[in-house]
């Protein structure tokens, strides 16, 4: 499976190019192309996150409760999938260990990849983020989308992060969430709100923005609803 990113950085497209009987597992809806030959189905289940139960968790987290499969019956065979944020890509490849990934950024990945859902702690719930993040695992190529362009910070030690601009990181790092100013009143009023900081060795991949914020800002200019 190879996998070409094309249109970067704001509006980048995946083409992913299959060998036969290679199969791809996908976000529901993100295809916008793809060869007349290639066989789709949808599927509740991926790796260790399978079952009505596993769709039922995505779902809390933000994704579509199915997963499309693509399998390509000969060489050759292509899909070009996009994102519903304009942004760009990430590719990461899973090597026996784990990437936590927030759950709206999941675009795409290998069959042999795992995805499941996690919970992680109610830390996150108080971050204003999802509770629940994907923990990836297993091998193979996984793609990930971002809102805006997306950057990878290596940790060694500690790093702040605002928990908003977070797409993924290694399970290698620990996390907390904390307020980025000394006080609540300074934190509201600073603009910054809450931080994650995180601890150990590993990489943190992060989006330049904030879907959270960005929903307020195009929200706060519509115009109000008339009711009679």
């Amino acid at each position: 499976m190879d996998i070409k990113l094309l249109q970067q950085p704001d509006s980048t497209i995946a083409r992913v190019t299959m060998q036969a009987g290679e199969e791809l597992v996908a976000e529901a809806g993100c295809m916008i192309a793809m060869s007349d030959n290639i066989n789709t189905s949808t599927t509740l289940r991926q790796g260790k996150g399978g079952g009505i139960l596993g769709g039922l968790k995505r779902m809390l987290g933000g994704e579509s409760l199915f997963l499309s499969v693509y399998r390509s019956p000969v060489n050759g065979g292509e899909v070009f999938l996009a994102p519903k944020l304009m942004g760009d890509i990430l590719l990461y490849k899973v090597n026996n260990n784990e990437l936590v990934v927030q759950a709206s950024s999941y675009l795409a990945s290998a069959a042999s990849v795992d995805i499941d859902l996690g919970f992680q702690g109610f830390k996150s719930m108080f971050s204003g983020e999802s509770i629940f993040w994907l923990t990836i695992s297993g091998y193979g190529e996984v793609a990930l989308t971002s809102f805006g362009a997306v950057y990878e910070i290596d940790v060694d030690g500690e790093y702040v992060v605002d928990t908003g601009n977070i797409v993924a990181f290694e399970k290698s790092l620990t996390f907390s969430i904390s307020k980025a100013n000394t006080s609540w009143l300074g934190a509201f009023f600073g603009g910054e709100g809450l931080i994650c900081r995180f601890k150990g060795k590993g990489k943190v991949y992060c989006q330049t923005h904030n879907p959270g914020a960005f929903g307020q800002l195009v929200s706060s200019q519509l115009p109000a609803i008339k009711t009679s």
